[in-house]
């Protein structure tokens, strides 16, 4: 599933390209993705619309139009946000005209991908948490958020209403660099292993970022091209290999129906 780190390359390799043009043409090859609006009610509102702005708030991508109106995309496992793809496929879900003659090609190969056009942001992503990489998510309040959860640490990472954006490679990662073993409550965490889990969880986002997120499977960037991020895990999707720091084999466990990964000797109990 794209998370925040892909998500964020998605948003800064499409701004510079599409930011000020309009849509002139929606062709909808499924109309499974939209929300709460027909195929005609949707062509209708978004043609003729200038996108103002595209931002990212947690793992949504936010398209600010012209009319006041927001376009946001949930990619959701398996969805793709494609500039000018050199062909389209059986996984295609809808198409963007541009003005400049681009074309944004939205893909989804387990349809589980959700396209709303709202009035307002708020309406579909005002239940999410903070963001975890902004100037005001301190440590302190993560601590103090983590002080009212008795979940499994994993669990509480991936609640998107308790932070957003973290799935569940980058919960992993973080963890195994804070030493922390997954299943611990998180309230049991101490003010050590607090700020330990904290800046694990800016280092992990901000490397992932900075190698354009991971193509574990199915996520491309809007070019195409894979990101790289995966090339530095040290856990997530290893299981059965040997921990980086210590060779033990890296072991995968269910927590709340999630694979979770993790080196039983470097993350004790």
């Amino acid at each position: 599933m794209p998370e925040l780190p892909e998500v964020e390359t998605i948003k800064n390799e499409l701004a510079p390209h599409i930011t000020g043009r309009w849509f002139t043409s929606i062709t909808i090859c499924d109309a499974k993705p939209l929300h709460g609006l027909s195929v005609e009610e949707f062509c209708h509102k978004l043609v003729g619309q200038r996108i103002e702005q595209l931002k990212r708030r947690g793992k949504y991508l936010i398209f600010q139009l012209s009319n006041g109106e927001v376009l946001i995309i949930h990619l959701r496992m398996t969805g793709a946000l494609l500039l000018n793809p050199e062909r389209t496929d059986r996984y295609t879900r809808v198409m963007f005209g541009l003005d400049d003659g681009n074309q944004l090609v939205f893909t989804d190969r387990r349809r589980l991908g959700v396209i709303w056009l709202a009035e307002e942001e708020q309406s579909v992503v005002g239940k999410l948490g903070p963001e975890p990489l902004a100037s005001e998510f301190t440590a302190n309040r993560f601590a103090s958020l983590l002080q009212k959860r008795q979940a499994p640490i994993k669990a509480v990472l991936l609640d998107q209403t308790f932070v957003a954006g973290i799935g569940n490679m980058y919960a992993d990662e973080a963890l195994f660099l804070a030493k922390i073993r997954p299943l611990r409550k998180a309230n049991s965490l101490s003010n050590q292993e607090t700020r330990a889990l904290y800046q694990a969880v800016q280092d992990v986002l901000t490397q992932a970022i900075r190698n354009k997120g991971a193509s574990i499977d199915t996520y491309k960037r809007p070019g195409g091209e894979n990101g790289t991020a995966h090339f530095s895990f040290r856990v997530a999707h290893r299981g059965g290999k040997p921990c980086p720091n210590c060779g033990m084999p890296i072991q995968r466990i269910p927590i709340r129906n999630r694979g979770s990964y993790f080196c039983p000797n470097c993350q004790k109990l």
